[in-house]
């Protein structure tokens, strides 16, 4: 039940930075941002801004998990 990781490049406060998150989180990220109305790239800002000393994709993973959680 292997996910191939998936590299994508986004600015974040001004800078770029790449993301490696597996598929599956890429859709579901992509389904919360609609669902808030705002870009992916956005969203991944928001998340930045609050996730203190953690890795960006491993926030981005909690984030989602919580979200799916929570619905």
């Amino acid at each position: 039940m292997g996910f191939e990781i998936v590299k994508r490049s986004v600015s974040i406060a001004g800078h770029r930075t790449s993301i490696s998150l597996e598929e599956p989180f890429w859709e579901v990220l992509r389904e919360i941002a609609e669902r808030e109305k705002l870009s992916v790239q956005a969203l991944i800002g928001r998340i930045d801004a609050e996730r203190g000393e953690q890795n960006l994709s491993s926030a981005i993973r909690v984030f989602v998990l919580a979200d799916v959680r929570n619905r």
